[in-house]
This record gives C-alpha cells, structure tokens and sequence, in this order.
C-alpha cells in the first residue's frame, strides 16, 4: 500500500511538470507571437510623379515611336509602404511607369543606406513617358529626359520617407480572390495567373483599417496606342476605388503579366452598354472591377505574421542576345551598362559603359537583380521583368509544342515549387525591366513556327534572350533556398 501511495505521488508530481512545462512552452510561444505581432509597424505614402509636359516633350512609352503627350488626364504616382519588424526597416515602392531600371533603382537605395532592403517597382503603365529609351520620336531618338528620372528617383525617396514618418503598429491578413475573366492571353499557350494577392494591415488597437497593398497581374494598357493624354490607365480607378471605399492609402503592384497578360475585350456597365479597350470608360469599368475583385480578397484575409525580416538579393547577369537591342545600344537609344558575359550569371564580369564597345569574342550581359523576401510567414519574389504565368504555377505546355527552337531545354523552376504551401506575393518588374522573361521551351523565334504560324508570336522581340527565363528562376531558387538555410541555422 505505501510502494503504490509513493507510485501514485511520484506519478502526480510528474504529470503536475509535465503539464507546468507544456503550459510553460505554449505560453511563451504565444507570447513570441505577441510580441512579434507587437513589433510590426507599417507606413505609406505616395508621391506625385507627372511630368510638366508643356516644359519639356513627353514621348509615352509602350507600343509605337513617336507618341508625345498633349496634356494629363489624371496624375501618376509611385506610392510607397515601410514595414518596420523593430530591428529592420523595409521598402516596398512602385510607380505608374512603363520599368524604373536598376540604375535608377540603385540611386534611390544611396539615398536610403539605413534601410535593410528598398524593393521598387514599375506598374507596366503603357501611357507614362518613357524612362527605358526604346519609345523616343522615331526607333533612332531616346525617348529618356533625364531631368524627369532625376525627379522619379527624388520623389520616390522623398514617398519611402514620407511613408516611414507614418509608422505605426499595425497586425496583418493576407487575401486572395480569382477572376479569370478580367483577364486575356494573346499568346498561345493560354496561361493565366488570375489570382489578386492583398495583404490587409489594421490598427491592433480597434481594429481600424490603415491600408491595403494590392498585387494583381496585368498589363496596364487599357488606353491603348492612340490615346496621348498621360494616365495611371486602370490602376488609376484601382486605386481610387478602394480609397473611396476604405479611406486608406493603397498600394498596386504588378505581378506576372508576361504572355501577354492584358485586359479581356470588352467591359459593360451597369446600363448593359459595351466598352472596348482605348474607351475611358472601358478603362475606369475595369479598375472598379479590379478593385471589386480586391474587395473580395480583404474580406478573405486571414491573419498572417510579417516578423522578423530576411531578405536574400543579389545581382545577376543576363546575356544579350537580342539583335533589336544590340542596334538600340550602338545607336544610343538604350544607354544603359552593362557586364561582358562570364558563362556564371552569379559571376560578374568588368563592367561595359552606356557607349563602350564590346570586344570580338565577347558578349555583353545585362545586370540586374534578382530577390527573395520572407516576412515572417509571407513569401515575395521580386523578378525584373515580365515573367510567364506558366513559371508561377507550372502550366507548361506536354507535350511541348512541335517547331519551337529548344523543345528540350530544361523546365524552370516555378513559384510555387520554389515556395511550397506558403502564402506569397509575386511583385515583377521588381527593381527593374529586363523585357519578357519566357519559359526557355517557348521561345520560337526561327522558322518553321509553333502552332502553324507564318510568323512568331509577340515576346521574344522584347526579350533580352532565351536564357533570361531560365537564368531569373533559378536565381530566384538560390535566393529562397538561401533564406531557408539561414532560418534552419
């Protein structure tokens, strides 16, 4: 009897610590959690970047040469969040252009070297002027006044600046929603990505909304070619939108539109009228239908931790193979340097100037940046150009299609196999503009063509080559793969 009452009291005593522990151990993880909800501070701000365009001549980017501005029909902007885990500040910023370039980009970060990480972004915007060079009055002219990317790169640090001042604690959601029929393909193989990606941030005091950040995945060109009047195009009424609807800032940031992803063909109001593209009413019908689509993700948000920060970025280079851009460098209608190709797109070589020749035998590379970020539970890949949707998910084409020039090179890796089952958000044109960036088994720019065609499809021309796909996914794999080690550690 006294063997069994000490049994019992010894086995008491162990359940009593085994549950003091685990209640312990929860304990601190919820308070962890706490905590780092506690330290996410969030900020934004925007900043208004149209061009005097009675000063000086304006040539709108996208499509054709020679389109000049003749007035504004709303203001452009490059609109800022700054996220703060306690320790680290972050920026995320993204202007109504056509492709902010990575020399650009890297001025803006000189004048922000206390932050941890500065992330910009373009739209796509195809009626913005041109901050690339390849839109000017004719194929021969630049189309860049410098003055004007001058005033984007200061406004852009003064909006980072503006949107830190406005720090404060904030608890994040993240939503999704689909709508495939806001968007349309017009190259084969059809390849959507028709998710809209929002992260929700609310004040942890009441709950108050303090603003959106919105990713959706289409190309801005709603106006088309022959409109001359500088706009925001849909992201204008996007945004406005869900202003109006919230009363908080808002934040647009493009994703895959690379395809080409581009607004459906028709829109139709309320009153049963169709609108086409090249309408002002067809392009504020589909912002409002894009922000009803944004809508939807909000109220699908769930709550997700942004804390800490880590951030995996490196410079990469891309060979130039394209002949287009090669005349465009020697004209001096692209002015941009570069690096003479090593064979290792990790392994940089000398640095070639805007005008310097390049040596026989060597072979000029473009240098730009490829970025993983992990904020807490959320993933972001920042990719410089307009990737394919079929590198999100893995809609490639199987069999591939006979008569493209590489039908058996490689698969890329894709978002998703490089993420796994995490949330994500996809941000292209991420601090800067390298052209389409196809899935290597696409290209198809030799005759005889793919799906029965007298001529190719549209991409491969404002491409940089067909290794710039290959070359940005698998840097994107490294990066993630980079943060996930460190994390282990």
């Amino acid at each position: 009897m006294n063997t069994v009452s000490a049994y019992r009291r010894s086995w008491g005593r162990f359940l009593f610590q085994g549950v003091v522990l685990v209640c312990g151990l929860l304990l601190l993880g919820l308070l962890g959690q706490v905590a780092w909800a506690e330290s996410l501070q969030v900020g934004f701000a925007e900043a208004d970047i149209t061009p005097d365009w009675k000063a000086r001549p304006v040539w709108i980017a996208g499509y054709g040469h020679g389109r000049q501005a003749t007035g504004v029909h709303d203001p452009i902007y490059v609109r800022a969040v700054v996220l703060s885990d306690g320790k680290r500040k972050l920026a995320l910023a993204c202007a109504d252009l056509v492709g902010l370039q990575y020399p650009e980009v890297k001025r803006i970060r000189k004048q922000l070297k206390d932050y941890y990480y500065v992330l910009v972004s373009s739209t796509h915007n195809h009626e913005a002027p041109d901050v690339i060079g390849i839109w000017g009055r004719t194929p021969a002219h630049n189309g860049v006044d410098p003055k004007y990317l001058d005033l984007v790169v200061q406004k852009t640090v003064e909006a980072i600046r503006q949107a830190e001042k406005n720090l404060e604690p904030a608890r994040a959601f993240y939503g999704t929603a689909e709508a495939p029929s806001l968007l349309g393909d017009s190259r084969l193989p059809i390849a959507l990505d028709p998710v809209l990606r929002v992260l929700v941030f609310r004040r942890p005091k009441d709950n108050s909304l303090l603003g959106l950040l919105v990713q959706w995945n289409c190309h801005p060109e709603a106006m088309e070619d022959e409109n001359t009047l500088l706009t925001a195009d849909f992201v204008g009424p996007t945004v406005d939108t869900l202003k109006k609807e919230y009363g908080v800032p808002v934040a647009y940031f493009t994703g895959a539109v690379g395809g080409l992803l581009s607004t459906p063909d028709k829109m139709v109001d309320a009153q049963g009228r169709t609108w086409r593209p090249g309408q002002w009413e067809y392009t504020r019908l589909y912002g409002v239908a894009v922000a009803r689509l944004a809508q939807k993700a909000v109220q699908n948000a769930r709550p997700i931790r942004l804390t800490p920060f880590a951030v995996s970025a490196k410079p990469v280079a891309v060979p130039m193979t394209n002949p287009r851009y090669h005349l465009a460098r020697t004209l001096g209608v692209l002015r941009r340097s570069g690096r003479i190709w090593t064979g290792n797109p990790e392994k940089l070589g000398p640095e070639v100037g805007p005008t310097d020749p390049v040596k026989k035998g060597q072979q000029f590379a473009v240098e730009t940046e490829v970025a993983a970020l992990k904020l807490g539970e959320l993933w972001i890949a920042a990719i410089p150009g307009e990737l394919y949707p079929e590198m999100i998910y893995g809609q490639f084409q199987d069999p591939v299609e006979p008569n493209v020039d590489f039908p058996d090179a490689p698969l890329e890796p894709t978002v998703v196999e490089i993420f796994g089952n995490r949330p994500f958000l996809f941000i292209g044109l991420a601090n800067d503009e390298i052209g389409y960036l196809l899935p290597k088994r696409q290209w198809d720019i030799k005759p005889p063509y793919a799906y029965g065609r007298k001529k190719p499809q549209y991409g491969e021309v404002n491409s940089v080559g067909p290794d710039a796909g290959p070359i940005v996914m698998n840097a994107l794999k490294r990066r993630a793969a980079e943060l996930k080690q460190s994390a282990a550690h």
